[in-house]
């Protein structure tokens, strides 16, 4: 169940695709790579955020911490985690609504710091389709994001 909502998630981003010729793809990565991303390890924690509105948290292991400035300490959800070809994926319930959180390798600015991250995240709550997108910047202890510490 966890990993078809997964592929519902990165689905869309999949389907602007636009092959050149029958067995060609313009997916991101090398096509003929069938191995998982490796760029964070499956027991490493991400650590994510994201402005208007603002919002943020953690994964790790196989839950995840989910605030807001109206839940500073959080909503703690079960997740399941997807690595795929060009990043990983983490899909759950945040309430009663449908969460997926897809991390993929990129430079990110939350646009209110000096700070640059090292991966951009793609957040959907509710349903595919119908449910709120937000988007954000994401790091690791292995790959940390850069400049101030508190700006």
């Amino acid at each position: 169940m966890y990993r078809t909502a997964s592929l519902i998630l990165i689905a869309p981003a999949l389907a602007a695709c636009n092959p050149s010729s029958p067995g060609e793809t313009n997916a991101p990565g090398d096509p003929e790579d069938r191995h998982p991303y490796e760029g964070i390890a499956p027991g490493e924690a991400v650590h994510f955020t994201g402005t208007e509105p603002f919002w943020g948290g953690q994964a790790e292991g196989g839950m995840l911490t989910y605030t807001t400035p109206e839940n500073p300490d959080g909503e703690v959800i079960r997740i399941a985690r997807f690595a795929g070809r060009n990043g990983i994926s983490f899909t759950g319930k945040l309430g009663d609504k449908p969460f997926g959180m897809a991390v993929t390798p990129g430079e990110c600015s939350d646009g209110m710091s000096d700070r640059t991250y090292p991966f951009t995240v793609t957040l959907r709550i509710g349903p595919q389709g119908t449910g709120e997108l937000r988007t954000g910047c994401a790091w690791t202890a292995s790959r940390p994001f850069t400049g101030p510490e508190n700006p």
